[in-house]
């Protein structure tokens, strides 16, 4: 995937600008939160669920050495092949090795973000193979040659008109309506259904990676990932190395908060676990299964001060409850991972140099936090990426300078009183007629596209103090 994060505000405007599909994340931003608040309702003591995975995961990653020997050596035991991937180019080149020496032609592909990460189905088209991904949201994006808006909805972008016309146009089945979703499903299904028996290849990813016994596990709603990893004679299972949990049952714990947060419901339809190929007295399976255990650059996010956000379980809460990426969608981020978890991680995956913008794209106002499942401190480590920018001198001079002034008039709060005091007066008298101003120096970029209101003549202290003097005074 192309990386243009350092383009996000173009990327915001032009997004803006789209009345239909602003519309739609509207909606996203209005019913998943209510999903996701009604079922951790439902659940009970949600946030002592909460704290034992944060125990949980802060432990597994202090002694992450030990607990992933642990998984390859049961994995190993399984029967399946583990193999450990320092770049992406690693991961993309042992899968393609892994096709080629079995001269395989087709790939079914699971919804997998650890892919979209390292670009893995470019590599493989390019190396001749037909690639299909089978998770419908990400079939109906790679139909329409775009990449997911979002983490768990890959084409939450798109309208059932737009999907309708492009089933029509990609799919050449004669005439048909498709005016309903359930026969755009059927279609999918149908079609879908020869690419899982004709795969030499399937491809998925894991939710987590259980030590003591050397499983994964994937959670899904379609099924789709139990046909890609037991249909075809040769499973890949690509994921990371913070996907590591010392025991099933923690799975489990994470499994919970993940479907709750992810999608508001108590379960999901399929949960898998999957321990290797299959044995003499099994009916079906692959005949051979690899695990890709990724690194990019992790170990180093783990030895660093943004450690947390290797805590993210993919849920996608964060995104639901962002008012930026609920205003400007997925694709305004400029790479693989949006929302708030992608403000941080992308700059932490690629460089703060080419992703600056990102963590400025934030307004503080702490839902990610709030409602995060792994405790993830999300504005903290945003605003600790700023202050990096701040040191390594990426913003504007003019940025800085007007930094180290407002912090110079911080520093001495006799001043700043009395400058907003001012301020707040001079704006209040000069907007009072309009109730706000269309132009001001220093905030064009508030007023370029919206009004600034017209203040009520005064600082929240110097009111503070007038009604209180006049209440003794009535007293």
């Amino acid at each position: 995937m192309k990386h243009t994060s350092s383009e996000f505000t173009q990327h915001a405007e032009a997004a803006l600008a789209d009345a239909g599909r602003a519309q739609r994340r509207d909606l996203l931003g209005l019913f998943m939160p209510l999903a996701r608040d009604a079922a951790a309702t439902r659940y009970g003591d949600f946030e002592a669920l909460r704290a034992h995975l944060k125990r949980v995961r802060t432990h597994t990653m202090d002694h992450l050495d030990h607990y992933l020997a642990r998984f390859e050596e049961a994995a190993l035991g399984n029967g399946n092949q583990v193999h450990f991937a320092a770049t992406s180019e690693q991961l993309n080149k042992t899968v393609l090795s892994i096709c080629q020496a079995h001269s395989a032609r087709r790939v079914a592909k699971g919804k997998s973000m650890v892919t979209e990460e390292t670009a893995l189905n470019e590599q493989l088209l390019k190396a001749g193979l037909e690639v299909i991904e089978t998770d419908l949201g990400e079939y109906i994006i790679q139909q329409a040659g775009e990449t997911p808006s979002h983490i768990v909805g890959p084409a939450l972008h798109k309208s059932l008109p737009e999907i309708r016309q492009l089933f029509l146009d990609r799919h050449k089945l004669g005439e048909r309506s498709l005016e309903q979703v359930e026969d755009i499903v059927a279609e999918a299904r149908s079609i879908l259904r020869e690419q899982f028996l004709q795969a030499d290849v399937g491809i998925i990813g894991a939710n987590a990676l259980i030590a003591e016994n050397g499983s994964t596990m994937l959670v899904t709603n379609e099924g789709n990932g139990d046909l890609c990893a037991n249909l075809p004679p040769v499973l890949i299972v690509c994921t990371t190395l913070e996907r590591i949990l010392p025991r099933a049952e923690d799975a489990m714990a994470l499994q919970r908060l993940l479907v709750r947060s992810a999608t508001g419901q108590p379960q999901t339809c399929y949960t898998s676990f999957y321990s290797g190929p299959r044995r003499e007295d099994d009916v079906d399976g692959p005949l051979e299964t690899h695990i890709i255990l990724l690194d990019n650059k992790r170990t180093d996010i783990l030895a660093s001060d943004y450690s947390e956000i290797l805590d993210c379980i993919r849920c996608g809460a964060c995104l639901n409850h962002c008012p930026v990426y609920v205003g400007v969608g997925g694709h305004a981020y400029g790479w693989v991972y949006p929302g708030p978890m992608g403000s941080v991680l992308t700059p932490l995956l690629t460089s703060l140099e080419q992703s600056n913008a990102l963590p400025n794209a934030c307004t503080s106002c702490g839902r990610c936090a709030e409602v995060c499942p792994a405790n993830i401190p999300l504005p903290d480590l945003l605003r600790d990426l700023r202050q990096e920018e701040n040191q390594r001198q990426l913003n504007s001079p003019s940025w800085r300078k007007g930094l180290r002034v407002h912090a110079w008039v911080l520093r001495h709060p006799a001043l700043y009183r009395r400058l907003g005091g001012w301020a707040m007066s001079v704006l209040g008298l000069l907007g009072r007629r309009r109730g706000g101003f269309r132009r001001l120096p220093f905030a064009a970029g508030w007023t370029g596209t919206r009004d600034f209101p017209a203040p009520e003549g005064g600082t929240f202290m110097q009111q503070y103090r007038r009604r209180t003097r006049g209440g003794r005074r009535r007293g």
